[in-house]
């Protein structure tokens, strides 16, 4: 819809009012001449938080130990890390920046 300024300005808010009910944009002319465009405002999305609230069903006890026994707590996590230490590292080839 096109409208000139003078009817906008004796109806702005008729002019709103029917833009929220319809979404339609409303064109407002100067001198038969496109000057500015009322349009409805684009709806504002959903927060994503809690967006997943009451979907997740915990049993049991998530704190208490679980009784598996961890590498940590009997040394043999020294086998792995005593890998890593031991490769040789590459060295830069080429001057230094």
């Amino acid at each position: 819809m096109s409208i000139p300024a003078a009817v906008f300005k004796a109806e702005c808010l008729r002019l709103m009012d029917e833009v929220a009910r319809t979404g339609r944009a409303v064109v407002i002319t100067k001198h038969g001449k496109p000057v500015a465009q009322l349009a409805p405002v684009p709806a504002t999305p959903r927060s994503s938080f809690g967006y997943l609230k009451d979907t997740v069903t915990i049993k049991g006890d998530v704190v208490a130990p679980s009784g598996e026994r961890w590498s940590a707590d009997s040394g043999d996590d020294d086998r792995f890390r005593g890998a890593v230490r031991d490769k040789p590292r590459s060295r830069r080839v080429g001057p230094r920046k």
